[in-house]
């Protein structure tokens, strides 16, 4: 009797352990897929190994999800071909970036992100234009470089860019991935289709690469012995740039300085607050804070600008800008003039570690200014507000004759102003 019933232990036991194994392994699984979706597979499939997505249950709601294994059954069994996933599943993980719906958090594929870095590394090969994206996510033209196919087909500030090569490209809302199709390899055609708002027409230039050398800082002395230093963009090296043209504008004997950041769509963080420690006193110069608070800081030297100084902005002036004008503003070193600013006060970084090869472009933290301003969607407001004539509309700004132009004028008065004080 014992004997038999140690028999029939030995089964029961094993059983119930079987059992329950397999009733935990198809409970988990028709969790993570639902029971319709999971009954609709073949038997065989039933006991394939599964790859799964975690989200905490609080995180998204468990319709969504499955919903989302639905659309992928679907697509599995009833599309009239063959799903590729892994290509369809890269456009989801784009997806949930695109979700924050902040246009500087992007992901890039393994293909996206060999070109970007390629990009960074490289020469400057395109048509030479400067861009942003508007607040429609529209690539917008914010500068035409002189001597550049741009300028020679053109092409003109503000117009809209919607396709290239016939792609549309209205839909993507990483300015990057933009610029890298618009760039390629020396004497190549590239199509590009802009929408012009000024004429409410759609427009097709064909133009051939080149290399574009640019100059992104340029000075000269105006009337009444002022300087004035155009900064059109914070390369890595403008810094060293800025500091050879104060110098020799201070060697000439310049009475007051004027500085130009007029659609300068911004740059290197580190050069640009090397360029307010040269103007500012000593003290803070801006600081970034995260989610959790973390702060860091950047400040200046005992070092500061002895001159009336004015500095030119506009709705184009943005990231790299905004800190420099609102540092200087908050610290009284010089008057503000023109119109309010973009407003991107936020700091980017990049993830390289994915396994696939692909990245990640993230927003990380905020900009504040030295009184603790956040600029982001607010911009720097000028302290004298002058709008350019819309005669100048679609004009590079260094193709604006001095004498037309009302925001320098008024940015001149204002030094003279404090000179004669």
């Amino acid at each position: 009797m014992r004997r038999k019933q140690k028999i029939i232990l030995c089964i029961f036991l094993p059983v119930c352990f079987i059992t329950v194994f397999f009733m935990g392994y198809f409970y988990s699984v028709i969790r993570l897929m639902s029971w319709n979706v999971f009954i609709s597979r073949p038997v065989k499939d039933w006991f394939r190994q599964q790859n799964a997505i975690y989200f905490d249950e609080d995180q998204v709601d468990e319709l969504n999800i499955e919903a989302f294994n639905r659309v992928k059954n679907v697509l599995e069994n009833k599309y009239y071909k063959e799903v590729d996933f892994n290509e369809a599943f890269s456009v989801a993980i784009k997806g949930l970036s695109a979700g924050l719906k902040d246009p500087y958090t992007v992901y890039y594929t393994p293909e996206e992100m060999k070109s970007y870095m390629e990009g960074v590394s490289g020469n400057y090969v395109g048509i030479g234009i400067s861009v942003h994206m508007d607040e429609n996510y529209l690539l917008t033209v914010v500068d035409v470089f002189a001597d550049s196919p741009a300028k020679e087909a053109g092409i003109l500030k503000n117009d809209k860019i919607v396709k290239v090569d016939d792609e549309d490209v209205t839909a993507i809302r990483d300015a990057d991935l933009i610029v890298k199709k618009i760039k390629g390899e020396p004497n190549t055609k590239v199509r590009i289709t802009v929408y012009r708002p000024d004429e409410r027409k759609y427009m097709e230039f064909e133009m051939i690469r080149r290399v574009i050398n640019i100059s992104w800082i340029s000075s000269e002395i105006l009337d009444n012995d002022i300087g004035y230093i155009h900064i059109k963009q914070f390369d890595d090296d403008i810094y060293q740039d800025f500091e050879q043209h104060l110098n020799s504008l201070m060697a000439d004997g310049i009475k007051g300085l004027i500085i130009d950041l007029r659609d300068n769509p911004g740059g290197s963080y580190y050069q640009v607050v090397r360029i307010a420690d040269r103007i500012v006193p000593k003290g803070l110069i801006v600081y970034t804070e995260d989610r959790y608070k973390n702060r860091s800081e950047q400040f200046s030297d005992e070092r500061e600008l002895e001159l009336p100084l004015a500095v030119l902005v506009n709705g184009y002036s943005a990231s790299a800008s905004e800190i420099l004008a609102a540092c200087i503003q908050d610290y009284g070193k010089g008057v503000i003039v023109g119109t309010r600013t973009y407003g991107k006060g936020l700091v980017q970084e990049i993830d390289t570690g994915f396994t696939n090869g692909g990245g990640l472009k993230y927003t990380k933290a905020v900009y504040y200014t030295p009184s603790g301003r956040s600029i982001h969607g607010e911009g720097v407001s000028p302290d004298i507000e002058v709008e350019l004539s819309e005669e100048f509309n679609t004009t590079p700004i260094e193709d604006i004759p001095h004498d037309k132009d009302d925001q320098l004028k008024a940015a001149i008065a204002e030094v003279i102003a404090k000179i004669n004080e």
